[in-house]
């Protein structure tokens, strides 16, 4: 016997149907008292109010077919299941063969995304079915359209003439052309294994097809980290001639991954680029290398015999518990301007708590113990010079270098106490003024050191705030091969105590919208004269005094206000002295802010270790000036000086700006240094940066100029596009003729950074 259709319309009663496990017992008829013989517990409901299985559907009217188990509702449905959420014109479910059809549909997944269809048939559990007039929007705002879609599952989806893309797609502009997209004949997107494979796929930038590949796949958007192409780097250079260099990462593990970079190159032999990176529950490894077989070659052309090129730049940082961490690292290279010759980047870094100069590598391992009251640091490393007429047998190797400091809680005096060990060997194969006709042997240094600081602090009701200190150390040495003693031996020791006071008293006053402060700072410090090592003579008859850690030292402000200014141990400063500066600041409330600093050391005698360039050997030193300031929101600027302090002539000058505005950004740095710490003068402009004229399109430029060599280190201009998933640069460099470098050269380099390939947009 047929039952008659039954129709109800929800224009005056909202009807809301909640059912159990199945999209079946949606419709069911209502069961018997006696079908119910045992209860079944209810299951707590989900974030979305249902309990586990249970479906919500509403919609303006729905229609009950009882004899043929079909429902058909219509007009605003909405149906909620396990987390997701589908909307549609209207949803015809067949309770027989558990499908569900519906039209002009949206299905929105509890990982975000959202999914649409004009025609779709699916399972009683909305995960696998067939759509027409399918697409899709992910996560990362990606999109993908396709003329049909095949949901296998939850994770796999296969769509038939799609196109994919995460680039903005505006329905009320006159283009709808994304800035690139991927077109395939088929795409499956499989998220269990996080890829998405293409078959004949087309790569379009612009709307214009860049190349073709018959098979391609890439990491799915919601994937963290999965194996696939980076973003290629392509160039051309009168050196390497055109250059094509194509990242490839591996994913071994959860922990670890291996980047591939074959550098191609039509004048030269091949260069391949690896990294092997892993996470172990301690710590991490992180090795960076390179290799190829070939000949040298600079910008005239290849020339000599072919032989192992390479290079390795690798790090570990581990920690043993909560307090001990060691580590390595090991840097070296086969060719001192191999990095210039194939632009390896980021080489000049610090992997670890030792930093080499600029140009050169370091090689290190260590051991750090660290709690909230002291450090202690045990380490070994050497050195590898990359710089013109570096002889790496004149770098001592430092084995073993050990520090430590401990600050007891009890105070002694009412002020704080730190004590301080150090102890390190040097060893060197010849001296720096070995020449290929005249062997002179390295010196070697043995040392150990104890110290002890004490200071403490008083502020009176006025303001005026004085810190007291005092210090004590001893030192003993042991050295070989001595220039001055005939290339013997000797042992030294040497013991020195320092008292002094810090004083600092600030005045301010309010004006209007900002606040004026002058701040008189004074240092006295009284010690006896210092025990230096002597170890030679220079040409002019000079004394030469040991100094293995304090070669680099310049003055400025940062160390105007120091009872001793040598960062190292091997020479000490000693004798009357005072140091004076006032300082100076005006700071608004809306934060804009200025300080200038001026200031000068004296002494009662003059100090010959200090190398006349630093501008301290004399009993009154050099002028410092300092200042800095942020004008407005966005622009920063510092400079510093050195100024005679007869003459007041400028012997060292630094300064630099920094700005970000709305359209661009921008730095300058220059340096101007009468005798560098190489004893030549030194004169550099580095500065650079990018300017937008319009949203997408900008300008930008780098350059750094040796103005002693008259010549460009580096000189770039080019083109930048950036929108929301793409950034290209067009980049031409040129570098001139500069001592110890390759040039002159030549080069274009095109820069592509695709979101959701390989990297994400970045802003610079």
């Amino acid at each position: 016997m047929k039952t008659s259709p039954r129709r109800t319309s929800l224009a005056s009663v909202k009807r809301n149907l909640l059912a159990g496990v199945a999209v079946a017992s949606l419709c069911a008829g209502a069961a018997s008292a006696q079908d119910a013989v045992v209860p079944t517990p209810t299951p707590p409901p989900g974030a979305d109010g249902l309990t586990a299985g249970a479906i919500y559907l509403e919609a303006e009217s729905v229609l009950r077919d009882d004899t043929a188990s079909r429902t058909t509702a219509s007009g605003q449905v909405e149906a909620r299941y396990d987390s997701r959420n589908l909307r549609a014109d209207t949803i015809v479910y067949d309770e027989a063969k558990g499908v569900l059809e519906a039209s002009n549909v949206q299905i929105s997944n509890p990982d975000g995304s959202v999914e649409f269809a004009r025609e779709i048939v699916m399972d009683d559990q909305m995960r696998a079915g067939v759509a027409r007039g399918f697409s899709a929007r992910l996560p990362q705002n990606v999109k993908i359209a396709a003329a049909s879609a095949v949901r296998r599952n939850e994770n796999v989806n296969e769509l038939n003439r799609a196109i994919y893309t995460p680039c903005d797609i505006c329905a009320d502009s006159e283009s709808k052309t994304p800035t690139w997209s991927i077109q395939a004949d088929k795409v499956v997107q499989d998220r269990e294994r996080q890829l998405v494979y293409y078959r004949h796929a087309v790569f379009r930038l612009f709307g214009a097809p860049v190349f073709y590949m018959p098979l391609f796949w890439h990491p799915d958007p919601q994937a963290e980290r999965k194996s696939g192409l980076l973003t290629p780097d392509i160039s051309a250079s009168d050196r390497r001639g055109l250059s094509y260099e194509q990242p490839y990462l591996v994913v071994l593990s959860d922990y670890s991954d291996l980047t591939l970079s074959p550098q191609i190159n039509v004048k030269v032999e091949p260069f391949l680029n690896a990294r092997y990176r892993k996470r172990f529950y301690s710590g991490e490894i992180d090795v960076r290398g390179g290799y190829t077989y070939a000949e040298d070659f600079d910008s005239t052309g290849r020339f000599g015999e072919a032989t192992s090129r390479s290079y390795i730049l690798a790090r570990g940082a581990f920690a043993i518990d909560e307090n001990w961490d060691w580590g390595f690292t090991a840097e070296r290279t086969s060719d001192d301007l191999l990095f210039d010759k194939y632009e390896i980047g980021d080489v000049y870094q610090s992997r670890g708590p030792y930093i080499a100069d600029d140009r050169r590598l370091i090689s290190q391992l260590y051991a750090i113990r660290e709690d909230d009251n002291s450090y202690l640091s045990m380490a070994a490393f050497d050195i590898q010079g990359l710089r013109p007429g570096d002889d790496d047998r004149t770098f001592p190797t430092v084995a073993p270098l050990i520090e430590g400091r401990w600050s007891p809680d009890a105070r002694l005096a009412g002020g704080r106490l730190r004590l301080r060990g150090n102890a390190v060997a040097l060893e060197r194969d010849i001296s720096p003024l070995s020449t290929s006709t005249n062997y002179i042997p390295g010196l070697d240094s043995r040392r150990v050191v104890a110290q002890a600081d004490w200071r403490r602090s008083f502020t009176t009701p006025a303001g005026l705030r004085l810190e007291p200190f005092a210090n004590i150390r001893a030192d003993a040495y042991s050295l070989s091969d001595v220039p001055l003693d005939g290339y013997g031996g000797r042992t030294e020791t040497r013991l020195q105590g320092t008292v002094g006071a810090d004083l600092s008293w600030p005045f301010y006053r309010r004006f209007n919208d900002k606040t004026a402060i002058l701040e008189p700072l004074v240092q006295l410090i009284a010690s006896p004269r210092p025990n230096q090592i002597q170890t030679g003579l220079n040409a002019a008859g000079e004394p030469v005094y040991l100094d293995e850690d304090s070669l680099a030292f310049e003055f400025d402000e940062t160390n105007l206000l120091m009872a001793d200014r040598f960062p190292g141990f091997d020479l000490m400063e000693g004798g009357l002295r005072a140091n004076a500066a006032a300082r100076g600041s005006i700071l608004w409330d809306d934060g804009r802010r200025a300080t200038l600093l001026v200031g000068r050391s004296f002494r009662n005698e003059e100090e010959v270790a200090f190398p006349e360039r630093t501008g301290l050997r004399d009993t009154a030193s050099d002028w410092i000036v300092a200042a800095q300031a942020q004008p407005i929101r966005g622009i920063s600027a510092f400079g510093r000086a050195r100024l005679d302090g007869d003459t007041l002539d400028v012997r060292r000058a630094e300064a630099g700006a920094n700005v970000a505005l709305g359209r661009g950004s921008g730095f300058f740095r220059y340096l101007w240094d009468d005798l560098d710490i190489n004893g030549v003068k030194r004169e550099n402009l580095d500065l650079g940066g990018e300017l937008f004229l319009t949203q997408n399109w900008g300008v930008i430029a780098y350059g750094n100029r040796d103005m002693v060599q008259n010549g460009w280190v580096v000189r770039d201009v080019g083109v930048v596009y950036r929108d929301e998933c793409t950034r290209i640069e067009v980049i031409y460099r040129r570098e001139d003729t500069i001592v110890g470098r390759l040039g002159p050269s030549e080069s274009v380099a095109v820069r592509l950074t695709l979101a959701t390939l390989g990297e994400p947009i970045y802003a610079n």
